[in-house]
């Protein structure tokens, strides 16, 4: 069965203060990570944390490469990886004890939402941040 978003989750995800780790933040300026982690960060007061292959800092922000090695943990893993690779994060969130996993717009894996899911983890997939706060009027 199709994993189908929940308004009332996404609206809870974007309207509580939360740590999200940005996974594949980096401050490469071509990509949609950097513009949509300051929205999470400046335009909604999230606490971002980068985790990139390098473990780059982003915007004074410390970076990791793992989400193991961010030190008390995040809650929500909002993913920029392609759908090939997301599998991975999310069962390294899941490991993590994060609370959410957010898989960016083209970015969908059913096996892996499930799998999060299951773990009791919110799941939401396949859109941004920066189009379901505005659509929700945040």
């Amino acid at each position: 069965m199709a994993h189908v978003n929940d308004p009332e989750v996404i609206r809870r995800l974007l309207t509580t203060p939360a740590r999200w780790a940005v996974v594949g933040l980096s401050a490469n300026p071509h990509r949609v990570a950097p513009g949509v982690a300051r929205f999470l960060r400046d335009g909604l007061g999230m606490e971002i944390v980068p985790v990139n292959l390098r473990g780059e800092e982003f915007d004074g922000e410390v970076g990791y490469r793992t989400l193991a090695e961010i030190p008390g943990g995040v809650d929500v893993v909002d993913c920029f990886v392609n759908s090939q690779k997301v599998g991975p994060v999310v069962d390294q969130a899941i490991e993590a004890g994060a609370k959410a996993v957010w898989l960016q717009l083209g970015v969908v894996d059913e096996a892996a939402a499930a799998r999060a899911a299951a773990a009791g983890l919110d799941v939401v997939m396949d859109t941004c941040p920066a189009i379901e706060a505005p659509r929700m009027g945040l």
